[in-house]
């Protein structure tokens, strides 16, 4: 094959690495040009992202991003000709195709250069760069994952691929430091910058406590400084522009609960004051029949909030002075997921998940005018179904998004692109300084452990852990006419079903990074799993063969599977709301059960609904209406239920175990369990089975970046 060939007006002359543009030539990395040749030598044609990767780096494991990379070098190269931008095309889900005019060249030339080639040297130096810096990331690679996170100085993080959709300047920045902001046995959350950056905010849970405290942490000094004077249900919190006033949520239980059985407020407190140890914060705004959350300053006297009101979440902007709120965005066509504000842009960007099921990225104004709106690009890597939370980046339309283990860049426009960091443990969205230079992250872990206790012996420490592990482990379910017990864990590194013989686990499923679970159940002859994973249906068969259950919407919940006429009960997505639904598996139709807010839902051996409300109130569905079952009104809680034979199994806010007869209406308290329980999962004519929680540990880390 020639070595030298014409792609519209440019010339090619991979001898020498270089491509020329009337008499301006630039070098360009070697794997940059092996891709454009193989699209080349398909011109006109789709190229798979597998096949380029297969042709260029053939004896190297390299990710999708390596590519994009390739790519955008190859769009800049171009971009010197307005009609050359489209050039190289993108296929979603398919790949890349060259178009426009390819001639091959028979004899080697060289064309004429001119002083402009030499300018131009300082720009395509850092292209000729990348090449070595490949080669490095490939090293960083073998760099075990532990480490990664404590040694990251002078790491190179690319994400230049994420700006060449939309034609902006591409994000690239240089991770100098990783460090660790607290190292305490608390979980830390919820860290934002002070106007200055010299201080850190954020929130402090006390081990095994579900009331926090809300401190100030000095960067330089590391000397930490407590803004409540009292633990308490403290949400989300932001900072006034210039520093000097702190808003957040804070929750209490409501004197009658009517419609739920939390009153939320809206407090404000003068940072400087707390400083000196005068805690009083100022209540704003209350809401006891709505629930609000993300607080964040737009101005001196405006203030965003996420309210949810009928099951739908909406953005407000509250009038501090006024006291009084304003919509400004809805979404009647889907449901609103999240959102986040610019400062130096003054935009809003939201997350919306419309009723096609796909997620979209909304550009609003805050006075609610709409200036985009992009549907989010579906990749492998992600579920299309999974809730995504980006942030703003200090580039111009530019945003990025954590899935656990992995980071993600997002335009203006909707594309997505994956950001390479080997991590060993889950991070959430890194959280920008506005100097653009520093960027808050929470990372962390949650170990619990699958636990078993008799039924005829219940008491707080009578119970069996089954196969300690480290990790997050969930969802036990007894084996039908067998002796196996299935199980959510993420022992692996990432989450997926295990069975335990009794003696010992092992792995049954394979599903990819960063994979979310909402309920797993045998089928009735113990032969298959059917699980809920990443909203959508798989049935797992004990080979570990696994097959996809085609749905047309988003299972957020699987509560039960009955495999013999292939139904099941599940809490799905209907026109972006959250429904009680019987599913039929074998066509995807659906019958409403209940249109009320359901928190839990099982389903008795005569097919009978019980369900929890979001008070923990038990309802029993009916042919007429829904009615409540009255020895129940006080045994709810968030520990969940299960039904065998008739009856019902909970537990409730004093961690006693109790059952209800729902032929005899008789109730029974059976014992105190531990506290540390997390859900109870399943139970059988001798045991219980539950989670119990061991440890957790969130904290936060900080990205120190190198200045461009």
């Amino acid at each position: 094959m020639s070595v030298q060939y014409w792609v519209g007006g440019f010339f090619i002359d991979l001898s020498r690495n270089q491509v020329t543009y009337e008499h301006q030539t630039q070098t360009v990395p070697p794997k940059a040009l092996a891709v454009l040749t193989c699209l080349a030598k398909n011109v006109n044609q789709v190229v798979s992202q597998d096949e380029l990767l297969t042709e260029v780096w053939p004896d190297t494991i390299v990710t999708p991003n390596t590519l994009q990379r390739s790519i955008a070098q190859l769009r800049k190269v171009l971009g010197a000709n307005l009609e050359s931008q489209s050039y190289i095309k993108t296929h979603a889900k398919q790949g890349y195709s060259l178009e426009c005019e390819v001639r091959w060249q028979a004899n080697i030339t060289t064309p004429k250069l001119t002083k402009r080639s030499e300018q131009s040297a300082n720009e395509t130096h850092a292209l000729a760069g990348e090449n070595e810096r490949q080669k490095g990331n490939r090293s960083w690679r073998r760099i075990s994952a532990g480490l990664m996170l404590t040694m990251l100085c002078g790491v190179f993080i690319s994400l230049s691929s994420m700006g060449y959709f939309n034609g902006s300047k591409p994000f690239e920045f240089e991770v100098t430091e990783l460090r660790s902001l607290t190292a305490t046995d608390n979980k830390e959350y919820g860290g934002v910058y002070s106007a200055d950056g010299q201080y850190v905010i954020f929130q402090r849970y006390p081990e095994k406590l579900c009331r926090s405290n809300i401190w100030a942490k000095h960067l330089e000094t590391g000397r930490e400084t407590p803004l409540m004077d009292k633990l308490g249900t403290y949400g989300e919190h932001s900072l006034s522009h210039d520093g000097k006033q702190l808003i957040y949520i804070e929750a209490d239980d409501c004197t009658t609960p009517v419609t739920q059985k939390q009153c939320y407020t809206l407090q404000r407190l003068d940072v400087a004051k707390a400083f000196e140890g005068h805690n009083q914060p100022t209540q704003i705004m209350e809401c006891k029949n709505t629930k609000i959350i993300k607080p964040t300053w737009l101005n001196d006297d405006q203030v965003l909030l996420m309210q949810l009101s009928d099951k739908r979440w909406k953005l407000i902007l509250y009038s501090v002075s006024g006291n009084e709120s304003q919509t400004i965005y809805d979404v009647p066509d889907g449901r609103f997921i999240d959102y986040d504000y610019s400062v130096k842009d003054n935009l809003i960007a939201l997350i919306v998940l419309r009723r096609d099921h796909q997620r979209y990225l909304d550009i609003v104004k805050p006075s609610g005018e709409l200036v985009s709106s992009h549907s989010v690009e579906n990749i492998p890597e992600i579920s299309p179904y999974r809730r995504i939370s980006p942030n703003f980046t200090p580039d111009d339309e530019q945003l990025i998004f954590s899935t656990g283990r992995q980071l993600f860049g997002l335009t203006f426009d909707g594309q997505v692109s994956n950001i390479s960091i080997p991590l060993d443990t889950s991070i959430g969205t890194p959280t920008f300084h506005l100097n653009g230079q520093r960027a808050l992250v929470v990372k962390g872990f949650y170990d619990s452990d699958i636990a078993m206790m008799a039924l005829s012996n219940v008491h707080a420490d009578n119970y069996v852990t089954l196969d300690r592990s480290t990790q997050f482990e969930h969802a036990a379910q007894f084996q039908p006419s067998g002796a196996l017990i299935a199980f959510q864990s993420n022992r692996s590194g990432e989450a997926q079903i295990w069975l335990y013989d009794g003696e010992g686990s092992q792995k049954l499923s394979n599903f990819p990074k960063d994979s979310y679970f909402n309920g797993i159940h045998w089928a009735q002859d113990g032969q298959s799993v059917l699980a809920n994973v990443n909203s959508e249906l798989f049935r797992v068969l004990l080979d570990g063969s696994q097959k996809r259950v085609p749905m047309n919407y988003p299972i957020r919940e699987l509560f039960q599977w009955n495999s013999k006429n292939d139904s099941a009960l599940g809490l799905v997505n209907i026109d972006g709301e959250p429904m009680l639904v019987k599913l039929n598996l074998s066509n995807s139709a659906y019958t409403k059960v209940s249109e009320k807010s359901v928190k839990w839902a099982q389903k008795s051996e005569d097919g009978r609904v019980i369900y929890t409300d979001q008070l923990d109130r038990f309802w029993i569905t009916g042919s007429v209406e829904d009615t409540l079952i009255p020895p129940l009104m006080s045994q709810g809680s968030d520990k969940r239920f299960v039904i065998t034979n008739n009856v019902i199994y909970g537990v409730n806010e004093a961690s006693q175990l109790w059952s209800y007869d729902l032929d005899s209406t008789v109730f029974h308290v059976l014992g105190t369990v531990p506290k540390t329980i997390d859900y109870l999962t399943d139970v059988n004519h001798t045991n219980v089975l539950f989670s119990n929680h061991i440890a957790s540990k969130k904290s936060l880390a900080e990205l120190v970046l190198a200045a461009n």
